[in-house]
């Protein structure tokens, strides 16, 4: 039976700094304030990676009301990589067809995903309350996370070795020093305030109401957005299908709305019928009516505190950025947080999280902007283009492009990361250093059927071709850079047979690239050589296997140096070409 994550309610207890007459410990790791999708998915990720985490949050239940519904395919990779992936795809509803309307008439559909071959859909739907409910189920299962519920940060100042926390609990307040601090506290962030920061952007002069409806329909699950459509004269209009019956609707009110006026059932109710019909069946579940702004933190790093997710940055809702960027966010801060932690790079490795997520928050805020004006023109002008723009849609392709109903959510490419190596050599494709890297179906001898299950968590040297293809010094070399300071995996593709592969390199992953479909995402051929970081971000790629080159980039991409085994020779592959 599935828990009522909107009702369990955490009980507080006193923690170990509380205990009287306690002496002062040495900091902990990390302390990670808030418990939503982003603070538990930064936990986690720290735990699984071993390093000890404290968990704080203010309150001791869960989100109320469906808020976040939207996950893109790169955050469910991301879910999969900590362990809960499955669980939110079986619970979510999965769409990729998206419909745009002008009034009453369709004007075009798009597909997110066309191709076959992934492992996941382009976006599942599902409460944010579902999402943090099975986050949590996953924090609560991992021996190195401590969960306190009811323990507010009140008060933070930095020092040389630590930030120093002030915790306020039921019990009263007590200190809580940590090595590093994670500040996933959302849009509101207490810590923001206490360090005397602020975000910087733009806040829109209208608003929406949101309308959880729970009802049988009929409609498929896709997205649909009108333009002043009939039941909604002069405003936009979005549907989206939840789980359990649940519709969410989202109408368009305007600036001069009130907005504790139209969350009153007489209000709501109306305008729900009028897009359903006079007869339908339905009951309001949540109703919310909300503003937005577009905005970040000038920096999201701050000595020893770093700020993630709505903490960090903002965005409108339309294209689903806020919390599939928080959860990258997340991704992109643990593995380098916790190799500073364990002695594996230096601190300024966390000046990259910064510098990369600020990148990604400003292509966000970027698209969210265009969108809303879009969508809500603020001058006569720019209606009479929007609406020319939707007309001429219904038939010609390249007007198609100009419409913005909100550019949903895919992976920033990292393109000018410093831990990038570039491309030396002619490359096709999306895969570029920078770039998330994408999924395909692949055969292995311990049934794992797809390509990301076999990265992340760590380094990865992704080789195009047979093991048989590496010469002697090549192997050598490759195996002395593996005992180094860094966890480095090998994983091959192949199009050979797995169980002739094997014994050339024992301790290795060989896959078999059965569909040939990962050669061709990858642009690779036979001896074509990737290094995947732990975020399973491509940073460097060449076209034949070198040594010394690849113990370069895995320096660049921990900050620090690597001990490189001299240069030996490009070994030239005895696979055959892949495709």
């Amino acid at each position: 039976m599935e828990t009522d994550y909107q009702r369990q309610t955490y009980a507080y207890a006193p923690c170990a700094e509380q205990q009287p007459g306690r002496c002062a410990e040495a900091p902990h790791p990390v302390v990670v304030v808030g418990a939503g999708p982003v603070g538990l998915a930064t936990a986690i990720d720290l735990a699984r990676q071993g390093v000890p985490v404290i968990l704080v949050d203010d309150d001791c239940t869960l989100s109320t009301g469906s808020r976040a519904i939207c996950f893109a395919k790169r955050t469910l990779d991301i879910f999969d990589r900590l362990g809960c992936g499955d669980r939110m795809v079986d619970k979510g509803v999965r769409w990729h067809v998206g419909k745009v309307f002008l009034r009453d008439q369709k004007v075009y559909e798009f597909d997110l995903l066309p191709e076959s071959g992934h492992r996941r859909p382009a976006f599942i739907n599902l409460q944010q309350y579902y999402v943090e409910g099975y986050l949590l189920d996953l924090a609560r299962s991992l021996p190195n996370i401590e969960i306190r519920w009811k323990s507010r940060a009140v008060a933070a100042s930095q020092h040389a070795g630590h930030v120093a926390l002030t915790i306020e609990t039921p019990d009263g307040c007590y200190p809580l020093r940590a090595r590093y601090v994670v500040a996933a506290d959302g849009a509101r962030s207490a810590l923001r305030k206490m360090l005397g920061l602020e975000s910087h952007g733009h806040t829109f002069r209208d608003r929406f109401l949101i309308a959880d409806v729970k009802m049988d329909a009929p409609f498929p699950p896709e997205r649909w957005f009108w333009f002043d459509p009939p039941f909604h004269p002069n405003q936009s209009v979005l549907l989206h299908r939840q789980p359990d019956n649940v519709w969410r609707i989202d109408f368009q009110l305007g600036w001069d709305a009130d907005p504790v006026a139209e969350k009153a059932p007489e209000k709501v109710i109306p305008r729900v019928r009028a897009l359903l019909g006079a007869d339908a069946q339905f009951e309001l579940e949540w109703v919310s009516v909300y503003t937005f702004s577009c905005v970040r933190m000038d920096t999201f790093r701050h000595g020893r505190v770093l700020f993630t997710g709505d903490a960090a940055h903002g965005v409108s809702p339309f294209g689903a950025r806020g919390a599939n960027s928080g959860v990258q966010d997340a991704e992109n801060l643990a593995w380098k947080l916790a190799y500073v932690l364990q002695g594996k790079a230096p601190d300024s490795l966390l000046d990259t999280y910064a510098s990369e997520r600020e990148a990604a928050a400003d292509e966000n805020i970027r698209h969210s902007t265009r969108s809303t004006d879009f969508i809500t023109p603020k001058s006569a002008v720019s209606r009479v283009f929007r609406d020319a723009v939707l007309t001429l849609a219904r038939d010609h392709a390249f007007a198609r492009q100009l419409v913005n109903s909100g550019r949903l959510s895919v992976p920033a490419v990292l393109h000018d990361s410093p831990l990038n190596t570039p491309d030396a050599e002619g490359f096709a494709g999306a895969m570029a250093p920078g770039a998330a890297c994408v999924d395909a179906p692949v055969a292995d001898a311990g049934g794992r059927p797809w390509l990301l299950q076999h990265l992340g968590d760590g380094f990865v040297v992704l080789i195009f071709g047979a093991p048989a293809g590496l010469d002697t010094s090549t192997v050598g070399a490759l195996r002395q850079l593996q005992h180094g300071g860094i966890p480095l995996r090998v994983v091959f593709v192949t199009d050979a047979a797995i169980s002739a592969s094997v014994p050339a390199w024992p301790g290795a992953t060989v896959l078999r690239d059965a569909e040939g479909l990962a050669a061709r995402r990858y642009d690779a051929r036979a001896g074509t050589c990737y290094l995947i970081r732990p975020d399973q971000h491509v940073c460097a790629r060449w076209r034949q296997v070198d040594v010394a080159p690849l113990g370069e980039a895995l320096a660049r991409a921990t900050g620090q140096p690597v001990a490189v085994p001299a240069r030996s020779a490009p070994s030239a592959p005895a696979a055959p070409a892949l495709a």
